[in-house]
């Protein structure tokens, strides 16, 4: 049987996302998927779903819900405080609903990127073996008030794990990575300026993509459009830095000077408008 969860607002920039697009690079096809995996991740594994279950997406603001349907939701991601028929619930942790219950927010305190996970994953159209949403890829490209999105009817289930201690992200601005293929084009100058200074994140941040503020002398030439993944950092003829993040292009022609590793990609999803980052080159 399934469910229904009606969005009474939509929040900002709110999608359904899972772990993404594979395999379809070579026709142009963004990876897309969860900004955060990690948080996306725990979401699902306190409901015991499929680690590719489908779960709510959003940024800074989160929708308001209604569920149609008796279900289990879990939390997750950006720091906030929730509200289930006004009553205060915890993140992290697997929370009953009964039938027309709201679940609600207060703005976001930390971080960027939430997760609204259910038991079963979102029932969104699955598309090329995803059901994230991608502009010009599926039907949709953002949550809008008014919608309503499937998700199976099942009972509530004990789950072994009850709670888990969430990420703390905001302890570190460190971010692992490696040597792009360009990295070795660089001066020796250039080299200690990208791994040896702190660079902060500018307003321009989304999901295809996050400019860094400060510059680095560039002199290098543009190369031949190569490939490109999340977490690759570009550095643009103006010497800003530009990393790459989930909805990122599948090709570029900006020199590849450094790779993010999986859990740096998920750090930097996480880092607001003039926080601060520094590469630690593994």
């Amino acid at each position: 049987m399934i469910g229904k969860v009606k969005v009474l607002t939509s929040g900002f920039l709110t999608t359904i996302q899972d772990e993404g697009r594979f395999g379809f690079s070579k026709y142009g096809v963004p990876k897309s998927g969860a900004m955060d995996q990690l948080s996306y991740h725990y979401a699902n594994l306190l409901l015991n779903n499929d680690p590719n279950a489908a779960c709510i997406e959003w940024v800074l603001q989160p929708p308001t819900l209604q569920f149609f349907e008796s279900c289990t939701i879990v939390l997750s991601g950006a720091i906030i405080d929730a509200f289930l028929n006004d009553k205060k619930i915890e993140m992290y942790r697997c929370v009953h609903v009964h039938k027309n219950d709201v679940l609600k927010f207060n703005f976001c305190k930390k971080r960027m990127y939430g997760y609204i996970g259910i038991k079963g994953g979102f029932l969104s159209k699955e598309i090329l073996t995803s059901r994230s949403y991608y502009k010009t890829v599926t039907d949709k490209f953002l949550i809008v008030r008014g919608d309503e999105i499937n998700y199976p009817k099942t009972s509530h289930e004990n789950n072994s794990l009850a709670q888990i201690v969430p990420p703390s992200f905001n302890e570190t601005y460190r971010l692992k990575c490696y040597k792009g293929p360009e990295f070795g084009k660089l001066t020796i100058e250039q080299q200690k300026r990208i791994i040896n200074s702190s660079f902060t994140v500018s307003n321009t941040s989304n999901r295809m993509a996050i400019q860094l503020e400060e510059r680095v002398l560039n002199d290098l030439d543009s190369i031949l459009t190569s490939g490109v993944l999340p977490g690759t950092v570009q550095l643009t003829p103006s010497g800003k830095l530009i990393v790459l993040m989930r909805d990122c292009q599948t090709t570029g022609g900006y020199p590849r000077v450094l790779q993010l590793t999986e859990d740096s990609i998920n750090k930097i999803a996480q880092k607001r408008m003039g926080e601060n980052v520094l590469f630690d080159l593994i």
